[in-house]
Order: structure tokens, then sequence, then C-alpha cells
């Protein structure tokens, strides 16, 4: 045989011994696919409710309002607040010339700055009261339950549930003997079951810093963008970290 031939067919075996070795330190793991947060949605002010604009299943964008209530009394109050702060401030306008030269005195100056200035404070607070009366989305999300309908008081209850679900967490129990072998930042490839299935690319996001003794298994969570919310949360799923072979989804 040929010396060329010879170097080919060493350099292929090499090849073959060197994935073989990968693959022999690879890992895999089973995994839960979960929302990246949850949310329960309620009103800083106690009050009755008046609409509640999204139901279970619905999408909403942070910022959004998600729900009011009544309030006509609350709006009420911050015209008249209004109205005082803006004549505080064409009284204050009006003594200004007349002050600059000297026809009014110094305290009757001051005294005019500072009805301006709580009239201003005044608006402003209930400018927040009436503020607080919109419920707002604090994330980009779904509504998984909603706990209340209009006419009803809100007081300590929670008016909706809502989940982000992109990106999704995927959490996963590994032995400790795995310990040193996953870090932040590491890549991988998650499978979710049927009959999503499909292949996914996470990021390990949180390494468990303590091992529970029990067991003997420490807990990893990656995070897997989801943009076109194809995959639900609550899925299992199997999880490739690299080096690994392609895993086959049992499902």
């Amino acid at each position: 045989m040929k010396r060329g031939a010879m170097k080919t067919i060493c350099l292929l075996a090499c090849i073959v011994l060197a994935l073989a070795a990968g693959a022999a330190h690879a890992f895999q793991a089973n995994g839960l696919i979960t929302p990246y947060q949850v949310v329960n949605v309620g009103s800083p002010q106690i009050g009755v409710l008046a609409t509640v604009n999204f139901d279970r299943g619905d999408s909403v964008k942070k910022g959004e309002v998600v729900a009011t209530l009544h309030s006509s009394v609350e709006k009420a109050a911050m015209e008249l607040k209004r109205a005082q702060k803006e004549f505080a401030q064409r009284k204050l306008e009006r003594m200004n010339p007349l002050y600059r030269k000297d026809v009014i005195a110094a305290n009757d100056m001051d005294e005019a700055q500072t009805e301006r200035a709580l009239a201003e404070a005044d608006y402003r607070y209930s400018a927040e009261i009436v503020k607080r009366l919109e419920i707002r989305s604090t994330i980009d999300g779904v509504v998984v339950e909603r706990y209340m309908a209009p006419g009803e008081y809100v007081e300590n209850r929670p008016i909706l549930k809502l989940a982000q679900v992109d990106p999704l967490c995927v959490e996963v129990i590994l032995p400790s003997e795995m310990y040193a072998t996953v870090t932040v930042g590491m890549k991988a490839e998650v499978f979710p079951e049927k009959p999503v299935g499909g292949r996914h690319e996470a990021v390990v996001s949180i390494v468990d810093r303590v091992i529970d003794a029990a067991s003997g298994t420490f807990g990893v969570r990656l995070t897997m963008p989801n943009p076109e919310h194809a995959v639900p949360a609550g899925l299992k799923c199997m999880v490739e970290f690299p080096g690994q072979a392609k895993a086959e989804a049992a499902f």
C-alpha cells in the first residue's frame, strides 16, 4: 500500500477515535419546559372593576392596559386640582411684575409661590391616583387565567395571571458528577415531546451553586427563544448537551 494512502487511513482512524472519545463524555437529560416568568396582575388601588380587557389565551404586551377600575370621582378630583394649579400659576404671573416694581411685599410673593407649588403637588397626586386605576401588564406574555370580571370589588386579589413564553425556560436535574461539566453560557439542543417535536437551541443561564445531598443532584436552567410562541410551556423534553450524538426523543 502506498505511503500516502496509509497516512490517509491513519488520519481517518484518528478522527473516528476522537469522535468516539467525545461521544463517551457526552450526556443527555430529561427536562421540563416552563414559562420564563409568571405574574399575578393585581390593582395597587382598591375599587370596583370597570373593564377586564383580556381573557384566557390572549396575548398581551408590556405596558398594555389589561383592566380598569371605576374612576369618575377620581377624575373629577383631578380636574379640580388642575384648575387650582392653573389659577395659582396665573396669580403668580400677575404678581411677578408688581414684585419687581416693589409694589407688593416679598412675603406676599413667597405666599403666591408656595400656593403654586402646593397646587402642583396636589394635582400630581390626583393624577397618580387616576393613573393607578389603569392596570397595565408588566410583561409581554399570554393570559393563563382570568380571576375577576367587571363589577367585582378589587382589594387583595389578582385579576389576571400572565405568563411570559418568549423566551422559555428549560429545567433540568443532573447528577452531581456532571457539576463541573455544565457551565453558564453553554449551548444545548432541546427536543420537545410530541406532538410539538422539533429541535431548538437553548443556552444554560443558571447552574445551581448547591447540590442536594439527599439525591446527589443539582438543578440547571436553560433559556430557549420562542419568538413565534410555537412551543407551549409545560412540555417534557430531552436536552442534548454539547459533544454527544444526536438525541432520539423517546416520546
